[in-house]
């Protein structure tokens, strides 16, 4: 008798269950704490103003309706694989399970490359003459060494690298407040809109900037066959990394309008270390553009450690290839996934820019939210003989009205790129489904 996606997964031995409740915490708040916030806070404030904080509170209500979503469903069905196990069970759909897994599989290993092409950049260059791409090439191979090296060591490098990149935004929140005690920040500059906008408007446009600094709490979904006593642990570590995530962002963004008027803090881009600089405190730059590259160092560790595990947990629901599943005897990590994530992250350094990079990773990821936040509705019939974390249903159905929404402020240019992928995930998908199909 042939078996169900998710009968064959739970048939296979299962990954080290090494990850304790603080580990996870600092996971996920250093995947939400990524690079992304030492350059956003200029472009948000060319959206809407001074008043940075407000698209980022918005932000954070958005990717906490969606937390809840995630937090019922590891809780529930504790599997790697995440997203595409969710739609699997939800839709019955082996092609929706697979698109699902390859819209987070995509966005996760294009955003490592643009991370690897952003620490090869100017912060790098600060410390040293080397070739972009050689350097991007060194960085990734370095990642999956340390990925495939073991769970355990891999967030025990996270921890470090989590406590340096926060160093830095509490830096800047310091130096915000060295300046006004002398007389020097302007704090009605933090409730100051754009001239000539409507702020609704603008609020949500910037919301969907501000949104990007929040995704990867959704990674540490495919880590839930590794976290101890995940029924507990997940909800605490999730919702208690993204408001910590949240309040240290609109310090951040109060900091940086207080100190720099909005036309300096757009023409930038390099935004902190303006206001680093122009507080009075006399910081080094290289120690800034130190604490900047640890920072994308470690969302680029998380989010190849995501990919690894997601390429297995799809492997296993016989999605993707099966030798992906494989993992190391000793180790206990999935060694082949590591290696193919890599090789595709090296690739994409060397055909594509870093904004063009960055741009799909959250129009992809808005499509496995839709996904996840139905799949919490569809799912509630299925009801199981174990404690778990439940959410009011209407936080799923705000959820994907929030989702919509920041849709709905995509550009074409986005949606094509967009779809010109999910088109690729298709062709993948019906080349595997013909490699396995039973003989006559």
């Amino acid at each position: 008798m042939t078996q169900s996606p998710s009968n064959r997964a739970s048939s296979k031995p299962s990954l080290r269950r090494a990850i304790t409740g603080p580990m996870l915490f600092l996971f996920i708040l250093g995947d939400v704490l990524g690079a992304g916030v030492y350059a956003l806070a200029g472009t948000i404030a060319g959206e809407v103003g001074g008043a940075i904080w407000v698209p980022l509170l918005v932000a954070l209500f958005f990717a906490m309706l969606t937390a809840g979503s995630y937090a019922e469903l590891v809780t529930k069905y504790p599997h790697a694989g995440a997203a595409s196990v969710f739609a699997e069970k939800a839709f019955k759909s082996p092609l929706i399970s697979f698109l699902v897994g390859f819209s987070m599989l995509a966005a996760a290993v294009t955003s490592a490359a643009g991370l690897s092409l952003a620490f090869a950049g100017d912060y790098l260059a600060a410390f040293i003459d080397i070739s972009p791409h050689l350097a991007a090439l060194i960085f990734l191979v370095v990642i999956a060494l340390l990925n495939a090296r073991g769970i355990k060591e891999s967030l025990g490098a996270n921890m470090l690298m989590t406590a340096i990149e926060l160093s830095g935004l509490l830096l800047v929140v310091v130096a915000a407040a060295w300046c006004f005690q002398a007389g020097e920040a302007n704090l009605g500059r933090a409730f100051e809109f754009k001239p000539g906008i409507n702020p609704m408007l603008a609020v949500l446009g910037a919301a969907l900037l501000a949104f990007y600094s929040f995704v990867g709490f959704e990674t540490s979904a495919n880590l839930a066959e590794e976290i101890r006593d995940v029924r507990k642990v997940y909800p605490r570590a999730l919702f208690g990394a993204l408001v910590t995530a949240g309040i240290v962002y609109m310090a951040v963004g109060v900091a940086a309008s207080t100190v720099l008027p909005m036309d300096r803090l757009m023409a930038t881009s390099a935004p902190l270390l303006e206001v680093v600089r122009a507080s009075g405190l006399n910081i080094p730059p290289r120690l800034f553009a130190f604490i900047a590259l640890v920072a994308v160092a470690n969302g680029a560790l998380l989010t190849m450690i995501m990919a690894s595990r997601l390429t297995y947990g799809m492997a296993r629901l016989g999605l993707l290839p099966e030798p992906l599943s494989r993992v190391l005897p000793k180790r206990r990590t999935p060694w082949v996934a590591i290696i193919a994530s890599s090789l595709v992250a090296i690739a994409l350094t060397l055909t594509g820019t870093l904004a063009a990079l960055a741009q799909t990773v959250v129009l992809l990821l808005l499509f496995v939210f839709l996904s996840t936040n139905l799949a919490v509705l569809v799912l509630r019939r299925d009801t199981l003989d174990v404690d778990h974390f439940r959410v009011p249903t209407w936080v799923p159905v705000l959820a994907i009205v929030s989702c919509l929404l920041l849709l709905s402020q995509q550009s074409l240019d986005t949606w094509l790129r967009g779809g010109a992928l999910l088109l690729l995930g298709m062709a993948l998908y019906g080349c595997n489904r013909l490699a396995t199909r039973p003989k006559a």
